[in-house]
């Protein structure tokens, strides 16, 4: 799937990406930084369900949400990791095959530890500040 939206669309861009049938439930976000993936998972994260406000994990490097189900999503933000050796010390491959919603950016940062049967979703800056995403399930 490939779509072209604005900032305006993001909470139609989420509906129309869970709305993907058999969307694998560990989707990986790349892009260059700015692009919207945060903003993105945002949105994907409050259509889930989620009560909470959800913001990036840039420190502590995952946030655990709820939805209204009880289901858990985690969101995953990579980018301060030092190695993929420190990744795996955190236990990340535990919640990767945890069967929970995983939206991980940067997971570049760890290749090894990505779950081969995954999403992902790729998302470039067009000249008119439109977003084109890219999804491959």
């Amino acid at each position: 799937m490939i779509v072209i939206y604005s900032l305006e669309e993001i909470n139609a861009i989420a509906k129309q990406i869970l709305a993907t049938p058999s969307l694998k439930k560990i989707i990986t976000f790349h892009a260059q930084m700015g692009a919207g993936k945060t903003t993105l998972i945002k949105e994907l994260v409050k259509e889930l369900g989620v009560k909470d406000n959800s913001s990036s994990p840039t420190f502590s490097l995952v946030n655990e949400y709820r939805t209204f189900e009880g289901e858990t999503v985690y969101h995953f933000d990579l980018y301060r990791l030092n190695s993929e050796e420190e990744g795996y010390d955190m236990g990340l491959d535990e919640y990767f095959y945890s069967d929970n919603w995983c939206f991980i950016e940067w997971p570049e940062k760890t290749p090894n530890l990505i779950p081969i049967d995954h999403a992902s979703i790729s998302i470039k800056i067009l000249p008119n500040g439109k977003r084109e995403l890219t999804l491959k399930n």
